[in-house]
């Protein structure tokens, strides 16, 4: 881009009509055919930086074009929360659950068929036309995962972590205002202005069959016990190989005997509304995009990842663990440490095939959005 208007500048110089004239009044350029040579100069040069800024601006929109690449998006105009809309977890799947997790190498490895191990929702549903299909997972953590100076958001296409039963957590739903995808208007999966069809589990399936969080699994919570009366035991593991925990924790963090509490996030809605201008959604900031949200260190328990340094019953000597909020975030949105590339599902999944939601389904327009 800099290199073009370098160029556009350039040529402004060579082709200023002034200076063109100039130069042709000159003794040195009265001949006709030395006249005739220069303004055929002068054409070649205009057509260089033609094509040249032509191959910069195609360069430009290609990387543009690659950076947002990805599927049809949904069109959405919704701009304020509603009560979300829970299917009943009541169905126990056909195919059984299958999750090894082992340590090898200085990893924890966790292979799973991502088939969770609890009941769940009525899938395909009137918010998700998707069926749970069977899975290859293999995600791999470190055993000693260490802090970087600083947090790494999470990216789009990438589960958080993994539950001990096998399946992701993962957080981020792939829906936009307008559907502009890479927009700052991503909406929050659990804020109900767009009815993603999830169990009481808060997961729903991708396309592809993947059964997944997007909210406390609380299945598995039940299943493992999870009350205020003791501290969570580990629900997880983060990409980066830290632990996940589930709401509750000790009273204080460096001294068990002092009692359990729920830990609280930090992020609060900001005040104010959104700008409405050009394809900014307007309203109210009320949750209904994760851009809603900010972090205000001191309001709650927990740092901008959602975790704190704090002894556990399994870390007696203490660790940085991750937690999960009644409160959003829900599932944290960034790491301390490094994730790694096995929780890049982008691409990794079965074969997007767009399922049929059930015949008692109220029927309404759906608008889609090509990227180009």
């Amino acid at each position: 881009m800099f290199a073009s208007l370098y160029i556009l500048q350039q040529i402004q110089r060579v082709l200023d009509p002034s200076q063109k004239q100039h130069f042709l009044n000159t003794q040195h350029l009265c001949d006709k055919s030395l006249r005739y040579q220069l303004e055929r100069s002068m054409k070649l040069v205009s057509i260089i930086v033609f094509f040249s800024i032509f191959f910069a601006s195609a360069i430009t929109v290609g990387r543009d074009h690659r950076e947002r690449k990805g599927p049809p998006t949904r069109y959405h105009t919704a701009t304020q929360t509603k009560p979300i809309k829970l299917e009943p977890s009541v169905i126990r799947l056909e195919n059984s659950p299958s999750v090894t997790i082992e340590k090898k190498g200085g990893t924890r490895i966790i292979r799973s068929n991502g088939i969770p191990n609890h009941l769940v929702g009525r899938f395909p549903n009137c918010g998700n036309p998707h069926q749970i299909q069977e899975q290859e997972h293999n995600f791999i953590v470190p055993l000693r995962p260490r802090k970087n100076n600083r947090p790494t958001p999470l990216k789009p296409g990438m589960a958080f972590g993994v539950a001990i039963n096998g399946v992701p957590f993962e957080p981020l739903a792939a829906e936009w205002f307008k559907g502009n995808r890479g927009s700052v208007w991503r909406y929050e999966a659990l804020s109900g202005a767009v009815q993603l069809g999830p169990d009481e589990s808060y997961a729903h399936v991708q396309p592809g069959g993947k059964y997944h969080y997007h909210g406390l699994p609380e299945a598995l919570m039940s299943k493992e016990n999870v009350t205020s009366e003791t501290h969570s035991k580990v629900i997880g593991w983060a990409a980066d190989g830290f632990p996940i925990y589930s709401l509750y924790g000790y009273s204080n963090k460096e001294n068990s005997k002092d009692g359990i509490k729920e830990l609280k996030s930090s992020y609060q809605l900001k005040s104010g509304k959104r700008s409405s201008d050009g394809d900014n959604p307007g309203g109210t900031y009320d949750g209904t995009f994760i851009a809603d949200y900010e972090y205000r260190e001191g309001t709650g328990d927990l740092d901008q990842c959602n975790g704190l340094f704090v002894s556990t019953p399994d870390f007696t000597n203490g660790t940085y663990a991750y937690f999960l909020t009644s409160r959003w975030p829900f599932i944290p949105r960034c790491f301390v440490g490094k994730p790694d590339e096995s929780f890049n599902l982008r691409g990794q999944n079965r074969p997007r095939v767009r399922g049929n939601r059930p015949s008692d389904c109220p029927q309404k327009r759906r608008k889609h959005k090509e990227q180009n």
